[in-house]
């Protein structure tokens, strides 16, 4: 449906949503240039927000749902015009007109009954830990570690919980975790326009941190990082949020964990955009991979502020994308193109994007994904 009716009522109503960034676009149309949608098809992001200025937009439209909200237009743009706002503002339109994707539907419905995406019994939470030697979090527990939902969920990505729970023993951090209680922290839902949805899974992961006693959380996602540290204070959420490669860093520096193990292999390291332009967290992953014994860093071609998006965000990692528009296979071309044999990543999203890649493409001969927490493990 196109929200017409009428023009100046419908700009209004994305700003009201959340998109007040809509009124400082003058249409240079940095942003187009900027978006990795353009190295693999044609996607206007101009056009889409000079669209939602004169409230010409038509919902179910692919265009509203295929932001991943990577942030690389924000970044660019000469008024800091926060876009990803503006993003969320029309799929917040679009979730009140029923224009959401059926496969987000699904999704959001597996949120709310079970408060994970994947539609696993809550009990399932912790299932992943059994025979890791991680105690339930108790009042006194210094550390919550909350793993994100994929690790909790996903038999391919729980290896990285498992790495940082042995890490985290090995250097005598008292730390737990809440199992059952635990909620999705919300990040997808906010991002696709399920504001009521994202308040109530933020609200009980507050009520439970709060009844527990959790002050300090250590996380392996980006994602719930910035969740928990900018999005949870500003509904009554304050707490210490680290993600993992933080708390590495720290760890190795004061020589909690003792890195002995050489790790001969050269390694590209790739900046999640939610550690990285969202959160500025460049300098902590690479001090990590650099303390490992014979491990060789390389720099991917786009790095840093410039980093190459996977995908997996703004909801997308719950969507198809069509085969050769995948950002994800352009990352694992760049990583074999600099010689890596292992693609260092830091975010359980790019993972699952990456590890998918390698199948599809046919490289998983070639190269090998795998998580900081994991080579650390390894190194120790």
């Amino acid at each position: 449906m196109t929200v017409t009716n009428p023009l100046l009522e419908a700009a209004e109503a994305i700003i009201e949503a959340g998109g007040e960034a809509l009124k400082s676009c003058y249409q240079c149309g940095l942003c187009t240039g900027a978006c990795p949608w353009n190295l693999v098809r044609s996607f206007l992001t101009r056009r889409l927000i000079h669209g939602a200025q004169l409230g010409l937009i038509e919902l179910e439209s692919e265009d509203v749902w295929l932001c991943a909200t990577c942030g690389a237009c924000v970044e660019r743009c000469p008024r800091g015009v926060e876009i990803v706002d503006i993003m969320r503002a029309l799929r917040r339109i679009g979730a009140q007109w029923a224009a959401t994707p059926k496969s987000l539907k699904t999704v959001m419905a597996s949120l709310g009954s079970v408060g994970n995406p994947v539609g696993e019994a809550r009990e399932k939470r912790e299932n992943w830990a059994k025979d890791a030697k991680v105690k339930t979090f108790a009042p006194g527990t210094e550390y919550l570690y909350f793993s994100c939902c994929v690790p909790a969920y996903d038999p391919q990505a729980k290896r990285i919980a498992l790495a940082t729970a042995n890490i985290l023993n090995k250097a005598g951090v008292d730390f737990g975790i809440l199992g059952s209680e635990e909620s999705c922290c919300g990040e997808s839902a906010r991002k696709v326009g399920e504001e009521a949805l994202f308040q109530s899974l933020a609200q009980a992961n507050i009520e439970a941190f709060k009844k527990h006693g959790v002050s300090k959380i250590i996380v392996s996602s980006p994602h719930c990082y910035h969740t928990f540290k900018n999005e949870y204070p500003q509904i009554g959420g304050d707490f210490e949020v680290v993600h993992i490669t933080q708390f590495l860093a720290g760890l190795i520096e004061k020589k909690k964990v003792k890195l002995t193990k050489p790790l001969t292999k050269k390694v590209a390291y790739h900046d999640p955009c939610y550690l990285g332009r969202h959160n500025k967290i460049y300098d902590e992953p690479r001090r990590v991979l650099k303390s490992i014994p014979g491990l060789e860093l390389v720099e991917l071609p786009d790095c840093r502020e410039e980093s190459l998006c996977c995908g997996g965000g703004g909801g997308r990692i719950w969507m198809e994308t069509k085969k050769g528009e995948r950002f994800s296979d352009l990352r694992i071309e760049q990583a074999l193109g600099v010689g890596a044999e292992v693609l260092a990543i830091a975010c359980p999203y790019c993972l699952l994007n990456f590890q998918d890649s390698l199948l599809t493409m046919g490289k998983e001969s070639v190269l090998v994904i795998k998580d900081i927490s994991e080579l650390v493990n390894e190194a120790i």
